[in-house]
């Protein structure tokens, strides 16, 4: 072998060593690394202050569920710092002893199981800190209720001895719910030293709950019991006082048992209070507003006869008076019916009703007349006369109001008549423009419907002028024969026009088409016919019609020119 290979083998000798050297110190350095880093862990978590958090909480003498949810973190944390300390060391030790014996992949091995060992302490150890904490935390929850509770009894307990008067009949009650409530404090604090505390927890709730509603119960019944005790009897001795010196001023009362009434309210004020001293103060709450109802109720009716007594004093003049009046316009207004009926007929049986509102006020006077002796001997309740006044009010009201209807209706007649009479003229003037009208357009003769419809108008206007002449007019007649000469003279004056117009526009039409009467047959046959139409047969508007429709078939455009030639220069073309 030579020399050269001898140096190659050496030196691939010393340079496998080397590798595997440095290989080895890297294995043992990571393991260290991390070994580090796994006591550096294990000293934070030693480090952690559960053991204190464990102290507090257990100094909190937690009673119930809670007690037990605390023995477990605790039993947990126990086993925490016993059990699994000891084998995490055990697992560290190990580790060393590998990585200093060169077994560096056992090594790595055994950190990753003490790792692991590490994860789940921090997880067991984070979970028993937040269950202590909730646990601490509901604690102080329930301490401070409980504190809450006994302040509030503490406060009860002040406000029975200071201020006793204000609970009336209650007191002795309230005093023996407080004692209670005391009692049970006390046996709750027996219970959770001792060590019982599942009826410990429950003999606080009851504590608890009968503390708030003595509470409650103390806040009701002061002001209940001044109703009972102030109030409602106050009221009782004004209502009673002011009904006695109502009787002795001789008011007279529908209700006959108002006496009977107020004893009863008396009655239920000394139930109230009894149940008030048994501490009923539900019922007494619903009993009270039913008495200040009632209370109510009698006030209203002195009230309301106090009032009724003003309104019948300060109206029983004027009602006679009313009355007085509704009997003279009734009488005058007959008086007229009687003078109008000779001249006009009545329609709408005003004469029948006039009579009727004359009976129906001497009912009321009749009424009227028994009830005032009454009232001056004080037999009847002004409460009762103030509603017949009211009614009388109503009633002659509506009397007057349909009598002053009545009195215009036969002013109106009267005007109405003026009026047709005034447009009879206007309706004869009317006619005779007309025909003025018509026989200056010297036309060849009118149509027949034409002259028919003009008689009508005129035999219309004759017949308006025979019922206005007659003894006794019917108003309503005569306003019906006003409407239709009206709408007869307003279609006469549409149909006179139309009929003018149609006349004149053929003229214009037969002298426009005359020069194409020699060059176009059917425009001579148009001007032959409509010619005709209007002078034998005077249907001007048919002639027209004739001959406007030859012409625009020959000249589209000229009737409608020729037309509005016409209306536009009446004056040219007339």
């Amino acid at each position: 072998m030579g020399s050269n290979v001898i140096i190659g083998i050496v030196t691939a000798i010393i340079i496998v060593a080397i590798v595997v050297f440095l290989v080895g110190y890297l294995l043992k350095k990571k393991n260290q690394d991390r070994l580090n880093a796994l006591e550096k862990r294990k000293e934070e978590l030693f480090d952690l202050p559960v053991i204190e958090e464990v102290d507090d909480v257990k100094k909190m003498h937690l009673v119930g569920q809670s007690q037990n949810t605390f023995r477990e973190w605790s039993q947990k944390w126990n086993d925490i710092s016993t059990s699994s300390f000891a084998e995490l060391e055990s697992q560290i030790f190990e580790v060393e002893n590998l990585n200093e014996s060169f077994r560096f992949l056992k090594g790595k091995k055994a950190v990753l199981v003490a790792e692991t060992t590490m994860d789940k302490m921090e997880k067991e150890v984070t979970e028993i800190r937040d269950g202590l904490k909730e646990l601490r935390e509901t604690e102080e929850r329930n301490s401070l209720a409980v504190q809450q509770a006994l302040d509030v009894y503490e406060e009860l307990k002040k406000k029975v001895n200071e201020d006793e008067t204000e609970y009336g009949p209650a007191i002795a009650e309230l005093r023996k719910q407080i004692k209670t409530i005391e009692d049970e404090f006390t046996k709750f604090v027996t219970l959770n030293t001792s060590g019982d505390p599942v009826e410990a927890r429950e003999v606080l709730d009851n504590a608890e709950k009968r503390t708030y509603e003595v509470e409650a119960w103390m806040k009701k019944v002061p002001p209940l019991f001044e109703d009972l005790n102030t109030t409602f009897p106050e009221q009782i001795e004004e209502i009673n006082d002011t009904y006695t010196k109502l009787l002795k001023e001789e008011y007279v009362f529908p209700e006959e048992d108002f006496a009977n009434d107020i004893a009863r309210v008396n009655k239920r004020i000394e139930s109230s209070l009894a149940n008030l001293e048994k501490t009923e103060v539900e019922t007494v709450e619903i009993e009270n507003r039913e008495t200040a109802d009632l209370i109510d109720s009698l006030y209203d009716v002195l009230e309301r006869e106090m009032e009724a007594k003003a309104y019948v004093m300060k109206n029983q003049a004027t009602i006679d008076e009313y009355i007085t009046h509704a009997t003279k316009n009734n009488r005058q207004l007959l008086i007229e019916l009687d003078h109008t009926s000779q001249s006009y007929a009545l329609n709408h049986n005003e004469i029948g009703r006039v009579r009727g509102f004359q009976s129906e006020v001497e009912e009321i006077e009749r009424q009227n007349a028994q009830m005032t002796p009454q009232i001056e001997n004080h037999e009847i309740p002004y409460s009762e006369v103030r509603t017949f006044y009211k009614n009388v009010f109503k009633v002659l009201e509506d009397i007057e109001s349909q009598q002053i209807g009545i009195d215009d209706s036969l002013h109106e007649l009267r005007k109405g008549e003026k009026i047709a009479q005034e447009k009879i003229d206007v309706f004869e003037f009317k006619l005779r423009s007309l025909k003025r009208f018509v026989e200056k357009q010297r036309l060849p003769g009118l149509p027949k419907d034409y002259l028919e419809f003009f008689y009508v108008a005129t035999d219309r206007i004759e017949e308006l002028s025979v019922v206005l002449n007659k003894i006794r007019i019917n108003m309503e007649e005569v306003n019906r024969l006003v409407d239709l000469c009206e709408e007869d003279l307003e279609l006469l004056d549409k149909k006179t026009h139309d009929l003018v117009d149609a006349a004149a526009l053929t003229e214009q039409m037969l002298q426009y088409a005359n020069r194409y009467r020699h060059t176009h047959a059917e425009i001579k046959e148009a001007i032959d016919k409509s010619f005709y139409l209007f002078n034998k047969e005077n249907q001007y508007q048919e002639a027209l019609d004739e001959i406007g429709t030859a012409l625009e078939r020959v000249e589209p455009g000229a009737f409608k020119r020729i037309e509005d030639f016409y209306f536009n220069n009446p004056d040219l073309v007339s």
